[in-house]
């Protein structure tokens, strides 16, 4: 009983020092975005309590009252701003990129998930995040790289149609309608399996897949979850009071290196076999006996060095540790798998509503590469204009993420922002903005054809980044020094999936049940009612 009340004294005596700090005329001054009166304590409670729906019609509701940009706090200490206007995200990430291009200084459990910032995704504007970009851009996500793992791709893709059609087919042997089947499971299952081979470098059981999956699931889960509270700014005051919830995160988290760091030491194994091979092929002047083995984004990280982070260290840099290795495994396979499955189940749920688009896709896919063909091959994509359209509508009208991770600035539109405030992009409304969308809601590839066929730079590059054009259309994968690296492979991997989809198989509505395209906020915004489709072999 004592505890409690020493607690609840402590957590007033903060909210009046808060209070006080929040509204005091020196830090009024400042000219900070405008944004609805903040309470302490009180409206971390009320935004917490909310749904993802609730929170975004909420934020709508505050553009119309404040304009383009909005905080929901006058917390000094924290402020979270939102940013709803396309010129201002030009401005910020395109034409200032490195002014924007650093990130705030992260929450708890991200940043212990994240070895205090060694990721891509959070490390600060400087040499650690160069490097680690520099990493995977140049060693496994340039193109020619990414043309290494062509076989792994028809690999996968052979697993996830088989998966198809045996769902299909267990579905109609159990009595139900033929050839029905719930698609998310086996498109994140089939892009997860994909990732661990480009992160790992060799093919594994399904069981072994699995293994890694769930346990990276269940951890992505709990962020969202049980473990949010614990990012709250009093660490001492969430030590006490979620004690066991604690135990539980570093359990989990315990868990996943016990997982992933025996595959990071097998692969640091055979390159140490491979070298000795090499060697001694040389000494023995027969390079026929030289071996190449493929490069896979774990041989990458285990030679690179980062910046020391001992001040007396003389050499400057060192190697990863296993635990940095793990967080860097962690993001990738994560970044690459929820996103692009995601996307892909929007894009399928789109031509399950609209089967006329579906046609004119397929009708493509067949002038392209003939009757007879078994498969689309990467090759072919290029020709695929339409196909190209498709995803792009499909990424501009459901973007995995409705903002991207939070920038750190010290002004913007005119405003003074404080050193850890967070700067969030809002991608989803940029993407229905009227201004520059006909029918925003609308599912209509047709937009996209005129740039694909008549423009000399990549479509990607016009319409995502921002760069070659005066303004950001739209920015699914962020924009900026900032934009996300995966983003030629994500878009090779959506076109390849997609295109082979519609090739083997004709997808219908289920009898009675239309496509839903309510929204769910989970680690990406997913349907709220995954998509169920009955789906039928071509002839």
């Amino acid at each position: 009983m004592e505890l409690w009340f020493v607690i609840a004294v402590t957590t007033c005596i903060t909210a009046l020092i808060i209070t006080y700090l929040s509204l005091n005329p020196k830090l009024k001054s400042k000219k900070w975005p405008p944004g609805p009166q903040y309470v302490p304590i009180i409206t971390m409670i009320i935004w917490l309590r909310r749904s993802f729906a609730e929170s975004q019609t909420a934020l709508r509701t505050l553009t119309s009252k404040f304009g383009p940009i909005v905080t929901l706090s006058s917390n000094p200490a924290r402020l979270v701003i939102f940013i709803f206007n396309r010129a201002l995200a030009y401005q910020a990430l395109v034409q200032k990129g490195a002014l924007f291009a650093d990130r705030p200084e992260p929450l708890l459990i991200p940043k212990i998930l994240s070895s205090n910032q060694h990721t891509i995704t959070l490390a600060g504007y400087g040499p650690l995040w160069r490097i680690l970009r520099r990493n995977l851009t140049t060693h496994i996500l340039h193109p020619s790289r990414v043309k290494d793992f062509c076989l792994a791709r028809k690999w996968v893709l052979d697993i996830l149609l088989d998966r198809l059609r045996v769902s299909a087919g267990s579905d109609s042997s159990s009595g139900s309608d033929s050839g029905v089947v719930k698609v998310m499971d086996h498109f994140r299952f089939s892009m997860f399996h994909l990732l661990v081979v480009m992160c790992f470098g060799d093919k594994m059981e399904e069981s072994q897949i699995k293994e890694i999956e769930a346990v990276l699931q269940e951890l992505l889960t709990s962020l969202l979850s049980r473990f949010r509270v614990l990012n709250l700014r009093q660490a001492w005051l969430t030590r006490i009071l979620f004690r066991k919830r604690w135990n539980e995160f570093f359990n989990l988290k315990y868990k996943q290196e016990q997982v992933l760091i025996p595959y990071i030491r097998a692969r640091q194994q055979q390159q140490e076999q491979h070298q000795e091979q090499h060697q001694s092929a040389e000494t023995a002047d027969d390079k026929s006996q030289s071996t190449t083995l493929s490069t896979c984004y774990v041989d990458t990280l285990l030679k690179l060095e980062i910046p020391s982070s001992n001040e007396n260290s003389t050499a400057g840099t060192r190697r990863l540790t296993e635990e940095e290795l793990v967080s860097l495994c962690f993001e990738f396979l994560n970044a690459g798998t929820d996103t692009t499955s995601t996307t892909l189940e929007w894009i399928m749920a789109n031509l399950v509503r609209h089967p006329n688009i579906q046609a004119k896709l397929f009708e493509e896919i067949r002038g392209v590469i003939g009757e007879e063909a078994e498969e689309v091959p990467e090759v072919a994509l290029s020709k695929m204009p339409y196909l190209k359209a498709v995803v792009l509508e499909g990424l501009r009208r459901h973007p995995p993420g409705h903002f991207v991770l939070p920038h750190g600035v010290t002004q913007v539109g005119g405003y003074t922002i404080p050193k850890n405030a967070s700067l969030n992009f809002a991608v989803a409304e940029i993407g229905k903005d009227s201004e520059v969308w006909d029918d925003p809601l609308q599912f209509k590839p047709e937009r996209f054809m005129g740039m694909v066929m008549d423009r000399d730079i990549d479509h990607e590059e016009f319409y995502i980044t921002g760069f070659g054009s005066r303004e950001i259309k739209m920015m699914p994968f962020g924009a900026g020094r900032r934009i996300c690296p995966g983003l030629g492979l994500a878009l090779l991997h959506l076109e390849y999936f997609v295109a082979n989809l519609i090739w083997k198989f004709e997808w219908t509505v289920v009898d009675g049940n239309e496509v839903d395209l309510s929204e769910k906020q989970e680690f990406t915004i997913v349907m709220k009612n995954p998509l169920h489709a009955h789906i039928s072999p071509r002839k």
